[in-house]
C-alpha cells in the first residue's frame, strides 16, 4: 500500500482535515473508537494508519491501526500537529529492478528444479549449481552444466563427465561445486538430526518431571 506521509488530506464526504503527527478519533462501522497519532494516509483507498496505546502491558510498545475512512461514521481532530516531515529519500529504480530479475530468475530456476522427476537430493544440487552458473539444464535425469558436462545420478562428483577432455577446467570446476555440495548437505543432516535427538530428549525430560 502506498502511503503518503505529506500534507494536509481532505477526504471526500468528510469535513475534517488531519496532517502526520496530529492526534485523530476515529468511530468506525461497528461504533468502535480509535483515537491515535496519524502515521500515513493513502488518499485513493481512503485508508488511514493510526499509531494507538498498547493494549498489552508493555508501555514501550504501540498497536498500528489502520481505518477504511470510506467506512468511518465519524473523524475528528484532537490535536493538529505542525511537524514537517523530511523528505523520502529517492529510489534507486535500477536497484529495484535489477532485484526484481533476480528474484524472477530464482523463481524460475526453483520451478525448473522441482517439475524435473528426480530426487530432492538432486533439485537441491541443481539450485546449488545455478546460484554461481545460469546455464544449467536437466536432460532426463541428468543435469547437463554448459551444454557438455553431465551429472547423473547418485550425482557425486565421481558422476561428473564431459564430453571434452577430463581434465577440462569447467569438469574440474562443477566437480568442486558437488564435492563441497554433498559435504555441506552431510554436515546439515549430522546438525539437524543432532538438533531433533537434543530436542526429543528435552521433551521426554520435561514429561518426566
Amino acid at each position: 500500500m502506498a502511503i503518503n506521509f505529506y500534507g494536509k488530506h481532505k477526504m471526500a464526504g468528510v469535513n475534517e482535515c488531519f496532517s502526520i503527527g496530529s492526534i485523530v478519533m476515529c468511530t468506525n462501522c461497528f461504533d468502535e473508537e480509535i483515537e491515535g497519532e496519524v502515521l500515513g494516509f493513502e488518499p485513493t483507498t481512503k485508508m488511514l494508519i493510526l499509531k494507538c496505546q498498547s493494549t498489552s502491558s508493555n508501555p514501550l510498545l504501540n498497536n498500528i491501526n489502520i481505518v477504511n475512512l470510506a467506512f468511518a461514521k465519524d473523524v475528528q481532530v484532537k490535536k493538529e500537529s505542525t511537524f514537517n516531515p523530511p523528505p523520502l529519500p529517492s529510489l534507486n529504480l535500477n536497484r529495484l529492478k535489477n532485484r526484481i530479475k533476480t528474484q524472477i530468475q530464482d523463481k524460475k530456476r526453483q520451478i525448473s528444479a522441482m517439475s524435473a522427476n528426480v530426487s530432492p537430493e538432486a533439485q537441491k544440487l541443481y539450485l546449488t549449481i545455478t546460484k554461481t552458473i545460469p546455464e544449467v539444464s536437466w536432460q532426463g535425469q541428468n543435469i547437463v552444466v554448459y551444454d557438455h558436462v553431465i551429472i547423473s545420478p547418485p550425482y557425486k562428483a565421481e558422476n561428473v563427465k564431459g564430453t571434452g577432455n577430463p581434465e577440462d577446467k569447467a569438469i574440474l570446476y562443477i566437480k568442486n561445486i558437488v564435492e563441497k555440495h554433498v559435504k555441506d548437505s552431510a554436515v546439515h543432516q549430522v546438525s539437524s538430526t543432532t538438533h531433533r535427538s537434543k530436542s526429543a530428549t528435552a521433551a521426554a525430560t520435561s514429561q518426566s518431571q
